[in-house]
């Protein structure tokens, strides 16, 4: 079931009710504190002109420069917390941190810095394309001079931090031991299954999350609170050489000497924090940045532990606070003063501990994840402190995040456990509620009284109901363009006003897309076999049968996949009956072929040799779903 767009039109001005509750807001925040905006400007050496990044053949992959218009006072369109935010996050340039250490931001989603040391520079989280951090890498020697890169750093397992590995070094330089690449434990496992296994799905949801198509303005996209927004360049990866493995670990490279903490199970997975003990410096990764993150990110992930992520914090105060004078991240701007960065470390702590601890203590009185979000306010400490504010990730959904983590989707009321899908319960709602006409001239008096959540909510019933219902997309779109001039919250805005354009405009594009050849390639083989048996359509394989062996003949291992009952699992195990067909190949050119699409025809330019019936390579590759990288999130 699909939606015919409304016709196109121009974005509509503000409600009054956003604009009192700006002005609220305005009077409530400390909007004369200047200090981000002195830290954001301090140490600048230059900036790119011109902004944008570009692939050879001129597209851009990034524009820095249409970001102009954040200057001056918040416009009503806007938030001014969040416009506060972004026109900071915008300032862009490489800027010193200390001496020895410079950072290149705004350039991507995330920063690149990068460490002096003896005869060349450390290149530390490359950012997410191949492109930002190439350009990036220029703009350091143009102004520091032609420094070889002497290693590369991964602080985590996300693509912003990995993704442009292949900008600032090469492959055969990694391999010839010439530049050693270092990441915590357990990195490239969590780095490509996160964007293969579900990849497609969190790359549609990313692309309204970070609103990357939206066009840039007062009343469109204006950042996403982390950065600005994601960079569409080429995604690589060049598997680590180095892992460390302990909180202690020390490497010198180049001269520079690294002091490590393993912070795992935090803002990522497998993550990392560098002390620099000559320079009195601390990289926080992303464990501490100008913002409060996400616990569970609006483009899906797994849940992440706030009671791991402040414990390691304390951690890090501990074993670092009185050796650091500056804490800098792969996010936003540095601190200096080693009392101003202990105070930051502390609040960003007890921000996630709070979270933490109060969300079980109501969980325990009963209360359910939705009423958590609603009532729970932050102590005025945090409430207050710019850096705590939410603009990335939100304390309401934060703490629905929680919930979700000890308690599941199930809230315990039984009137919840069978409920009708979402199209089925909007016919149902819409007609309890006398007809789709009689909702939509209903929600437009909720619309005039600025009550936008609700509108949202019994509009949506009619959209689904009724996809061809013209007024009820039209008053949803007004109404999901206001929840986003309201938003503080830069995802949060994104995905209403993404809302909005799909619903105006139909189904707009995913700018980006990590599960890159490069990714695909570094699936070991078990997680390749995993990345087939989650494409396996089921019903239509349920009488298929098909037994493949797969020799490695570089790692000497064997494998036997099997599909039956519309399940592919594969084994280890000895076999005594015969495949179908045996396949013998590197690890490499296994990635290489399922990358092509299990063609047999590839089979030799791939390099690997097939005994028995090919048919059954085809037979598979029929039944493998590509899933659809640009479906609607916000219509049936």
């Amino acid at each position: 079931m699909t939606h015919t767009p409304v016709p196109a039109h121009a974005p509509k001005p503000p409600h009054p009710s956003v604009v009192r509750r700006h002005k609220e807001l305005l009077e409530s925040l400390p909007f004369g504190d200047t200090q981000d905006f002195e830290d954001a400007a301090r140490g600048l050496i230059a900036r790119r002109v011109p902004g944008a990044v570009t692939t050879a053949d001129g597209t851009a992959v990034w524009d820095g420069d249409t970001y102009a218009f954040l200057d001056g006072e918040a416009p009503d369109t806007v938030n001014p917390s969040l416009w506060r935010q972004s026109r900071l996050v915008a300032e862009q340039g490489l800027f010193e941190v200390v001496e020895g250490i410079y950072q290149v931001r705004g350039l991507d989603l995330s920063n690149i810095t990068f460490v002096e040391g003896d005869t060349g520079v450390i290149v530390i989280d490359p950012l997410i394309s191949t492109e930002t951090a190439a350009a990036a890498l220029a703009l350091y020697r143009e102004h520091r001079g032609e420094r070889p890169v002497s290693a590369v750093v991964y602080t985590h397992s996300h693509v912003d931090h990995f993704g442009g590995v292949k900008g600032v070094t090469t492959q055969e330089d990694v391999d010839a031991g010439r530049v050693p690449v270092i990441a915590p434990e357990g990195f490239t496992e969590h780095a490509v299954a996160e964007n293969v296994y579900a990849g497609t799905a969190m790359a549609r949801r990313a692309a309204y999350m970070y609103g990357a198509a939206l066009t840039r303005g007062a009343r469109g996209q204006v950042g996403a609170g982390l950065g600005q927004t994601t960079s569409t360049g080429t995604v690589t990866l060049i598997p680590p050489t180095l892992p460390v493995t302990t909180t202690g670990q020390e490497e010198t490279v180049d001269g520079v000497r690294m002091v490590f903490q393993m912070a795992p199970d935090t803002e990522a997975p497998a993550e990392l924090l560098i002390h620099f003990p000559a320079s009195r410096a601390l990289c926080a990764a992303e464990d501490a940045t100008h913002t409060l993150h996400n616990l569970l990110t609006l483009r899906g992930a797994v849940v992440r532990d706030p009671n791991a992520w402040s414990k390691a914090l304390t951690e890090t105060i501990g074993l670092f606070g009185d050796a650091t004078d500056v804490v800098f991240a792969s996010h936003h701007w540095p601190v200096w003063g080693r009392e101003r960065a202990v105070t930051f470390l502390e609040t960003q702590r007890d921000l996630y501990g709070y979270l933490h601890d109060q969300s079980l203590r109501l969980i325990n009185k009963g209360w359910t994840g939705a009423e958590i979000a609603e009532h729970l306010q932050l102590p005025p400490a945090l409430e207050n402190a710019w850096h705590t504010r939410g603009y990335y990730g939100s304390v309401s959904h934060n703490l629905k995040a929680v919930y979700q983590r000890y308690m599941g989707w199930f809230d315990g009321n039984p009137a919840h456990l069978w409920q009708h899908p979402p199209a089925e319960a909007a016919r149902r709602y819409v007609a309890f509620m006398g007809g789709a006409d009689t909702v939509v001239e209903k929600a437009r008096g909720s619309f005039d009284a600025g009550d936008f959540r609700w509108t949202a909510e019994v509009l949506s019933h009619v959209v689904f109901a009724e996809p061809g219902h013209t007024a009820a997309l039209e008053l949803l779109a007004d109404t999901f363009e206001q929840l986003g001039y309201g938003a503080e919250n830069g995802t949060w805005r994104n995905f209403y006003l993404c809302g909005a354009a799909e619903l105006r405009e139909g189904r707009f594009g995913t700018p980006t897309l990590v599960a890159s050849p490069d990714i695909v390639a570094n699936l070991t083989p078990p997680m390749l076999f995993d990345a087939l048996a989650v494409r396996v359509d089921g019903p239509r394989a349920w009488n298929e049968h098909i037994t493949i062996d797969i020799h490695l003949t570089d790692t000497r291992d064997r494998y036997r996949l099997r599909l039956a009952n519309g399940v592919l699992t594969h084994t280890t195990a000895p076999q005594k009956s015969a495949p179908g067909v045996t396949l013998s190949a590197t690890a490499a050119s296994l990635a290489t072929l399922v990358g092509q699409g299990l063609d047999p025809q590839e089979l030799e330019s791939a390099g690997i040799r097939a005994e028995g019936d090919l048919s059954a390579l085809t037979r598979l590759a029929a039944l493998l779903d590509p899933g659809d990288r640009n479906f609607p999130l916000v219509t049936p």
